[in-house]
């Protein structure tokens, strides 16, 4: 027998299979379309371990919003992998966790920290006073009637002691305070007009939520938090807010941006200027609740027109176009970019959601139905609004190149 001839044909028959295989896999994850965009293609390839946490180790903590149903799976592999921090998307709410005086639901929120605690990940709560999913039976006197002020800050304190206190140790951040601020172009109204405003005859459920979570867990770092934080007219509501809190010497930390951000929105502009009025008060930020929707507002009709998409049927929707991707690559290369510079200030980035598997901006039209100011009549539109750094397969996208190339 010749065993050179033998070899020769082993070799081809393992080494024909192999090429093979190799230009087939090529060919399945070239992608369906080109995105022209800033980053090479080197970066894509490399350092395949490493996860958002691990680019910005010397930075900030990067973290993620999650459910009980990210806690296993798929999901929960990459978020061990990619992410440092977690927040509890719904299950600290007062209403899902508190939803009558003596009663508590501990078992979703122990779960997350469990979790997080198990892989030695971080921790912010989220949130102990909001204006949505809020605990009806709060506001609810003792026969009946409206509550007084006095009983309402109580029933406060003590749900801020249970929650605050339960976990004590173990989360190391709280939005203490949510979405407080009025949305209106109106500048003389600061606060929103809520029941805890309402009830308390102003903002002192504010300041009083502050001092209970700081009596609760003296360690636990502090931050109010909104949305539109960025825009001018609220810039300016909120920076009167936190200056008052801190004259009053309130416990207060830093702010969280929230971040529910669209492809031409906030400019790096607006962006820069929010950071430096609540850096100028010594303050630091967090961006708690970043995603940003490839889905773009129509175009206000001028007064006494029709607008065009009452006049037209409904367009196929296109979904993740190449042009909209590159808008969004875009975006988020500004953020990122700009928070590297403000690192020694930004003390977290928090996305909304895991993947575009599953964004909760998906049942309010792709983000356009509210956003973060929807309430629980907003009506709800079906559409994908592929706002984060993983794709709907769990995938790094071309996004998650522009934030970690650098």
């Amino acid at each position: 027998m010749n065993f050179s001839t033998v070899n020769k044909k082993t070799d081809r028959g393992i080494l024909l299979p192999a090429i093979a295989f190799i230009i087939l896999s090529f060919v399945q994850c070239t992608p369906k379309h080109k995105v022209v965009s800033s980053f090479k293609a080197s970066t894509i390839a490399g350092h395949p371990d490493k996860g958002l946490k691990d680019y910005y180790k010397n930075y900030f903590p990067i973290g993620v919003a999650v459910s009980m149903a990210s806690l296993h799976g798929p999901d929960s592999a990459l978020i061990v992998k990619e992410f440092n921090s977690i927040t509890p998307e719904n299950d600290m709410k007062m209403g899902p966790i508190h939803p009558s005086e003596n009663i508590y639901n501990w078992e979703n929120a122990d779960k997350i920290v469990d979790f997080a605690v198990s892989h030695h990940i971080k921790i912010r709560g989220h949130n102990l006073c909001w204006h949505n999913q809020e605990a009806a039976w709060m506001f609810k006197g003792p026969n009946g009637g409206a509550v007084t002020k006095e009983l309402l800050l109580q029933r406060l304190k003590d749900h801020i002691f249970a929650v605050a206190g339960r976990y004590r140790g173990k989360i190391y951040a709280w939005d203490v305070v949510n979405e407080a601020v009025d949305d209106s172009d109106d500048t003389t109204q600061i606060y929103r007009k809520s029941n805890w405003y309402n009830i308390c005859n102003g903002p002192d459920f504010i300041a009083a939520a502050f001092r209970y979570a700081h009596e609760a867990d003296p360690q636990a770092k502090l931050y109010y938090n909104d949305y539109n934080s960025e825009h001018p007219v609220k810039r300016e509501k909120i920076y009167k807010l936190l200056k008052k809190l801190i004259e009053e010497h309130v416990p207060i930390d830093g702010v969280g941006m929230q971040a529910h951000w669209k492809l031409n929105d906030p400019s790096p502009d607006e962006l820069r200027k929010a950071l430096d009025e609540v850096t100028s008060l010594g303050l630091k930020v967090q961006f708690t609740e970043l995603d940003i929707t490839i889905r773009v507002p129509q175009p206000t009709p001028a007064p006494g027109t029709t607008p065009q998409a009452a006049t037209m049927p409904p367009a196929t929707d296109a979904g993740y176009t190449p042009e909209l991707e590159a808008r969004q690559i875009a975006q988020y290369k500004m953020a990122f970019d700009i928070f590297r510079q403000y690192k020694k200030f930004i003390t977290g980035v928090t996305f909304w959601n895991v993947s575009d598997r599953y964004s909760w901006l998906d049942g309010r039209g792709g983000g356009l139905m509210g956003g973060a100011a929807a309430g629980l009549n907003t009506p709800r539109v079906i559409k994908k609004a592929y706002p984060l750094l993983f794709d709907e397969n769990r995938q790094r996208k071309n996004a998650y190149w522009s934030v970690v190339n650098f």
